[in-house]
């Protein structure tokens, strides 16, 4: 197995403060953080859109991931594409993320989470190991915890108001989970895409989120709910056990929310522990081209395919290793 470089062996330049350190503890989140500015994003990402469609170096195929509610095809387009190779690895982010986990840090996969107007919002949720859509963990802390859920950053590509959908948090929920993801919720894209809950139209991709609370009669205290707007090259960092929705896209503009959601853990965490496939939404992929990027520090535990880079702001390669 090649020896992975050191990344980025002293993160500090954007790393949280003290004080932001302690409100991060203290709230589950911190930001938003500036990472481009509003005609920089607008304009790359116009050029990036348009050539993400050529996918013949995606990492996933298209024909069994593309479901009712989503296309897990398009996770980790970072492996593939030059700008999201370079955006999960940009020290505005690493710094910040290595402030909480620690100097050695994997970037275990990319989502988009576009919003399009007269969209339902999503649905108030925790994520811990992300076993909730197949009822197989896709993180594994070290010594057994099923307590420790990612890092997220959630990048804004263009402006996200809530009256766009922006994201909502709960803060200071991520130290109780309230949700039992090896209860498996149960797929249909048709069943919850315009319900009520609430008074809001909320959904999950084709789930009911509330199939997996531990107490069936709980109801998260939105009176306590923040709406985190951005605007376009903006970031927020935040745990994934931090309870978080999004509002709905109310189709007072015609343009689109894009955000970009980039996910972090200690290279001691194992990713998709004794399983080759993706299996959620409806959709399943194989994992056999994949690999986790090391953004900072080194991989000393070798449980982890990793990606190496091909060239300074160049796309990666699944390097040969465990995991296979």
């Amino acid at each position: 197995m090649t020896t992975p470089q050191r990344p980025d062996s002293s993160p500090t330049g954007f790393s949280l403060s003290d004080e932001e350190l302690a409100a991060f503890h203290r709230d589950g989140y911190a930001g938003p953080f500036t990472l481009y500015e509003p005609d920089e994003i607008k304009k790359t990402w116009a050029r990036t859109r348009l050539e993400l469609l050529d996918r013949s170096a995606a990492v996933y195929r298209d024909d069994a991931a593309i479901s009712g509610a989503t296309n897990i095809s398009n996770y980790d387009r970072h492996l593939d594409h030059g700008f999201l190779a370079e955006h999960v690895t940009r020290p505005e982010i690493v710094h910040r993320v290595a402030s909480v986990l620690g100097p050695d840090v994997l970037c275990w996969r990319t989502e988009f989470f576009p919003k399009y107007p007269g969209d339902e919002g999503t649905d108030w949720h925790q994520a811990d190991t992300f076993a909730n859509a197949s009822g197989t963990p896709q993180i594994q802390w070290p010594g057994g915890s099923d307590f420790g859920g990612t890092i997220t950053v959630w990048c804004a590509f263009t402006d996200a108001s809530a009256d766009m959908g922006c994201l909502q948090f709960i803060p200071g929920s991520h130290r109780t989970m309230h949700y039992d993801e090896a209860k498996r919720m149960h797929y249909d894209p048709n069943r919850n895409s315009s319900v009520e809950k609430g008074g809001v139209r909320r959904g999950f991709f084709g789930y009911d989120y509330r199939e997996l609370q531990i107490d069936p009669d709980w109801k998260p205290d939105e009176s306590k709910a923040v709406s985190m707007e951005m605007k376009a090259g903006q970031f927020i960092v935040f745990w994934s056990t931090l309870m978080h929705a999004s509002h709905p896209h109310e189709g007072r503009t015609r343009g689109m929310r894009m955000g970009f959601a980039a996910r972090y853990v200690p290279t001691s965490v194992e990713v998709y522990p004794g399983t080759g496939e993706i299996e959620e939404y409806g959709g399943r992929v194989s994992l056999e081209r994949y690999g986790a990027v090391l953004v900072s520090g080194v991989d000393a535990y070798g449980h982890n395919r990793i990606a190496e880079r091909t060239t300074r702001g160049r796309p990666f390669r699944p390097a040969s290793g465990a995991g296979e």
